[in-house]
């Protein structure tokens, strides 16, 4: 018995010296979606500043499927250490209402809210359409012939369709893509002709002529494209879901011992202050938001809310948000 004590003793004390050495090894960073997506973009941009200060590398990997669930699912199966970070962005918070997964980031610590993301529709260059009212009535004269990128139910693109399909009736055909990234690629390469797209993800491509801009899905204009109108010009009915758009975090699984989570808090925090990384960022058209603790809770849960009941009001959640006890906000 006097050896299993001391034993005991001595693991908890090599668990101990563990954590306060947080971090020994490499942490493996599993990105939600593709790569040159805008998830990816942000991560990539913000994990060397935070490996300076972790003295660490980040492995990062991308897992994209199932509008991000595989990623999730996989980092929610690992030990809760530290050393598997989840690097995402919304879609988790409507999981548990489109029946993907039985967790969201609810079940999980904020590390870091990096950014946000404003929404808009792209087309290729060759669409015979150069504005919202010009695509919309272009779909209506050709139903069924304009092919449209998707995510995923639950992925940006969906929620976008579900806004605009909620106050005018388009007859598309839905072209499934695992992220943006790839989706983008398509639509240069002539395989969809619109695209949902994260402005950040887009407009460098809008700027080297690869493809066009046909609105901003947000209720005013924005300086990295001035020339782009906001879709409530076109739909104003559509001001009560505005603005809306993607985030961008990282996460880690619940249990993760107190000492890791601050260290990756602060090496996040650090990054997400970084000069080249603020500066990519307003030129992409992301808005930096370095939320943790608290505040960064009280954000996922209030967009866990609006997202939820969005997709169920749309009519494409399996479940309501009550069944969840997510309020309506």
């Amino acid at each position: 018995m006097k050896k299993l004590i001391l034993s005991a003793f001595a693991g908890l004390a090599f668990s101990s010296m563990a954590m306060a050495n947080y971090p020994n090894k490499d942490i493996q960073g599993i990105i939600q979606w593709g790569a040159g997506g805008s998830t990816d973009t942000v991560m990539r941009s913000v994990a060397p500043h935070a490996e300076k200060v972790l003295g660490a590398d980040i492995i990062l990997t991308n897992r994209p499927g199932g509008v991000g669930a595989i990623a999730t699912k996989f980092v929610n199966a690992k030990k809760a250490d530290g050393y598997t970070l989840l690097m995402g962005a919304e879609n988790p918070q409507m999981y548990k209402v489109l029946g993907l997964a039985d967790i969201d980031y609810s079940d999980m610590i904020p590390i870091n809210v990096m950014a946000r993301g404003i929404p808009m529709l792209v087309a290729q260059n060759d669409a015979p359409f150069n504005t919202m009212q010009e695509m919309i009535d272009y779909i209506k004269a050709n139903p069924g012939t304009v092919k449209v990128g998707s995510t995923g139910q639950g992925g940006l693109a969906s929620i976008v369709m579900a806004m605009i399909e909620s106050e005018v009736d388009l007859d598309v055909t839905t072209v499934p893509y695992n992220g943006d990234g790839p989706a983008l690629t398509a639509l240069q390469g002539g395989a969809i002709d619109v695209m949902p797209a994260v402005l950040g993800a887009a407009v460098q491509h809008i700027k080297a002529g690869r493809m066009k801009a046909i609105t901003l899905v947000d209720n005013q204009q924005n300086a990295v494209l001035p020339e782009v109108a906001p879709i409530t010009e076109t739909l104003p009915s559509l001001e009560k879901y505005l603005p809306y758009g993607p985030f961008f975090g990282v996460f880690v699984k619940q249990g993760t011992p107190d000492d890791a989570v601050a260290k990756l808090t602060e090496a996040f925090a650090t990054g997400a202050e970084a000069e080249d990384f603020k500066a990519l960022m307003e030129t992409r058209g992301y808005g930096i938001m370095n939320l943790s603790g608290q505040p960064a809770v009280d954000f996922l849960d209030n967009y866990r809310s609006v997202s939820s009941w969005l997709v169920h009001d749309a009519g494409f959640a399996k479940h309501s948000p009550e069944e969840f006890n997510i309020p309506r906000p």
